[in-house]
């Protein structure tokens, strides 16, 4: 029996107003016990969250993912600890080089659940966005809804 599709989805909105994503990439996220249920509970928040490399593995800074309600204060994990991301390693080896090159970063844009029931973690190769690219931004929004309305 197929599982039903998850709506849990936990968003950066952040991201797409100060970055511009050049490439995007699904990584699994090496979570413990008590997280998944905090994330299926939608208990997790990824403001200000990034990514960044140690020992040619990748990890994800700066993700919250709230203590799990029922948990017992031994068994329950650290909201903020840094959490090890899956990738393949190409993937892995094209993002190191990447990152090299000034001005691009990882940033994490929404985390949700998939079909078979991991947690996953859509991450985007970005650059930055400078003051003027924002407004441009800001008014191509405006532009769409006006269009939209008439």
């Amino acid at each position: 029996m197929p599982k039903a599709k998850s709506r849990i989805q936990i968003n950066n909105k952040r991201a797409s107003f100060d970055y511009e994503f050049l490439e995007t990439y699904d990584a699994g996220i090496v979570l413990v016990g008590t997280e998944i249920k905090s994330i299926r509970a939608g208990k997790a928040s990824l403001q200000d969250a990034y990514c960044y490399f140690s020992g040619g593995e990748l990890y994800v800074r700066g993700m919250n993912i709230s203590t799990y309600f029922w948990a017992s204060a031994w068994s329950s994990h650290e909201p903020f600890r840094d959490r090890k991301l899956l990738l393949t390693r190409k993937e892995l080896r094209h993002l190191a080089q990447a990152t090299k090159t000034k001005g691009l970063t990882i940033v994490a844009v929404h985390a949700y659940i998939s079909e078979n029931g991991y947690a996953k973690l859509h991450i985007a190769l970005a650059k930055g966005k400078k003051e003027y690219d924002k407004r441009a931004t800001i008014r191509e929004k405006d532009v769409r809804r006006e269009m939209e309305r008439s």
